[in-house]
């Protein structure tokens, strides 16, 4: 598929909701660009890539409302490693809000024959806690490490356990071999041949698929499924997160002139962010490398999936089209 605005990918999934309810989901090409490759579905399910920290940064608010952590306590009774060292007042809220220091992440090929969790726990900060934005792998490496100490289990099993209790079957780490054809390929690389079915982010792909900030699949509608946690908690919805924890998600926690931070959320700072000029101030929302994204109204009460594999035919910037779709759900649901 060759798309608008300069953008090319072969597959593509849209969906958008409004009140809780889907008023468009529609699916788009091909699961690659080869010959005979097999059509896109709606229950297609796609590499998120870092939509993936939106489900383990749920998790967390999880654990938290279960009093199993709290948000700003130093996290050394679980990260031990972080004892006297410039890690030690590092809390749960800095983690999730990109400012706990960590480096932004690492070259795959200084990684490779490494424990890749060891590494996000001991690698220097770059920044003090608490001081700068710095969107950070690393951080939410060491965030699933986090969780899956304090749970006791481990992290594939704790975040598909906590999802599947809430509807979300799709969402998975680590699909069977069986299931990989399904999903649109990604990229080809010198190093893996064609990447399908399996995680493109190489960091993940070094930690058998299972990480913090990358490595979930998922279908259009477990994504906004996902959304919608938040914004029925926001709107007074059945929902199985605490309604304070998720306005606490939603508003700002550490300031960035380009793309302020929530708790695992980014939340709109202008007009040049992907969800583009309609959604209001207050939209929040995340993006992942693949091609994929998602943006919450709670002024509209609506959300904007897109799910593409755009790094498939070359890493071409996607901010352009994300931000069409977004205005154009926007535009639409005023009209009705």
């Amino acid at each position: 598929m060759r798309a608008g605005l300069g953008v090319n990918y072969s597959a593509a999934v849209v969906r958008i909701d409004a009140g809780g309810t889907p008023r468009f989901c529609r699916a788009y090409g091909t699961l690659s660009a080869e010959p005979g490759a097999p059509p896109v579905y709606l229950d297609t399910r796609f590499d998120i890539a870092s939509l993936t920290k939106i489900y383990v940064s749920t998790v967390a608010l999880a654990l938290v409302d279960a009093g199993r952590l709290t948000l700003d306590a130093p996290l050394t009774a679980h990260v031990p490693e972080w004892r006297a060292t410039p890690h030690a007042p590092i809390t749960l809220r800095m983690i999730l809000a990109h400012v706990a220091g960590f480096r932004s992440g690492a070259d795959y090929r200084t990684l490779l024959g490494r424990d890749v969790e060891s590494f996000a726990l001991r690698e220097p900060l770059v920044g003090a806690p608490g001081a700068s934005v710095v969107y950070s792998d690393l951080g939410f490496i060491a965030l699933g490490v986090l969780l899956a100490r304090c749970s006791g289990t481990s992290l594939a099993h704790l975040v598909c356990r906590t999802l599947s209790a809430h509807g979300s079957h799709s969402t998975s780490y680590a699909l069977p071999e069986r299931e990989r054809r399904r999903v649109p390929a990604t990229e080809r690389d010198a190093w893996r041949g064609l990447v399908q079915g399996v995680v493109h982010d190489e960091k993940a792909y070094l930690m058998n698929g299972v990480a913090g900030h990358a490595g979930l699949f998922a279908d259009a509608a477990d994504v906004a499924r996902a959304g919608e946690w938040y914004l029925a908690a926001l709107h007074g919805r059945p929902s199985p997160l605490d309604p304070q924890l998720a306005r606490e998600a939603v508003t700002q926690a550490a300031f960035d002139p380009v793309l302020r931070r929530g708790l695992g959320w980014a939340l709109k700072t202008s007009d040049d962010n992907s969800c583009g000029g309609r959604m209001s101030h207050a939209s929040f929302g995340h993006t992942g490398f693949t091609g994929t994204s998602v943006w919450l109204d709670p002024e509209r009460d609506a959300g904007v999936v897109l799910l593409t594999n755009a790094v498939h035919l070359g890493r071409a910037e996607l901010r352009a089209i994300r931000a069409a779709v977004c205005d154009a759900a926007a535009a639409e649901i005023d009209c009705a």
